[in-house]
């Protein structure tokens, strides 16, 4: 594939793009730290954590009325209706910008991590703590919206490679993850699962997304097309 050909096939990506295998490589980390922490909460039988009930009770020190409004702003923004909203819009905002591989990445990768994410919490069945202020049915963990929130700042990053986008990203994820467990909707180890589910998810579906798109312009290359 000659320099010409890659700009007409691969218009905003490089034909060798370096991140593939880093991001291969944090995902199967991220998936295995998930795997191991989610047996931990196996073996003590789904309970809370020492260092969960360390930060439960520590939010509840914290509690005021004012942060509790200002926690329940991306529970409700991060919610199934609003990531669904996010997630929508995203995908057709690329398809509009005649990038469907990007497309294609950002809807599997939510797709997926729900997916994941919604039946192992029913099978789990895991309480919440008792003073929740969300949520109160048993399925809390992992966390779906620090999930979710983290797989559309991660796959987002991965695309649009800017550095205000990771940013804005990691900000988005940290005030989730302090959301969830401020509202004590989740236990910290429920955040923690979500985090690593959502880089498990992100950094695979967008590594594999990459590598189809390439080996694709590959073929029509050589087909001629």
């Amino acid at each position: 594939m000659d320099a010409t050909t890659d700009a007409a096939l691969l218009p905003d990506r490089p034909r060798v793009d370096h991140r593939r295998p880093i991001a291969l490589v944090v995902g199967v980390v991220a998936a295995v730290l998930f795997v191991g922490l989610r047996f931990a909460v196996e073996l003590s039988g789904s309970a809370p954590l020492p260092i969960d009930q360390w930060w439960d009770d520590a939010m509840a020190d914290l509690a005021n009325p004012v942060a509790v409004i200002v926690a329940w702003i991306p529970a409700i923004v991060g919610g199934t209706i609003g990531m669904i909203v996010i997630g929508v819009a995203t995908t057709v905002v690329f398809l509009l910008r005649r990038r469907p591989w990007d497309a294609l990445a950002v809807a599997s990768s939510i797709a997926l991590v729900v997916l994941i994410g919604a039946p192992l919490a029913a099978v789990i069945a895991r309480a919440r703590p008792a003073d929740s202020l969300a949520e109160t049915v048993a399925t809390s963990f992992p966390s779906g919206h620090t999930a979710v929130a983290t797989t559309i700042a991660v796959v987002l990053g991965l695309i649009l490679r800017r550095g205000w986008v990771w940013t804005a990203g990691v900000v988005w994820v940290v005030v989730m993850m302090w959301s969830r467990t401020y509202l004590h909707a989740h236990w910290l180890s429920d955040v923690t699962a979500g985090l690593l589910e959502g880089i498990a998810v992100s950094t695979l579906v967008w590594a594999l997304v990459e590598v189809w798109r390439v080996r694709r312009a590959q073929r029509l290359v050589a087909t001629g097309e």
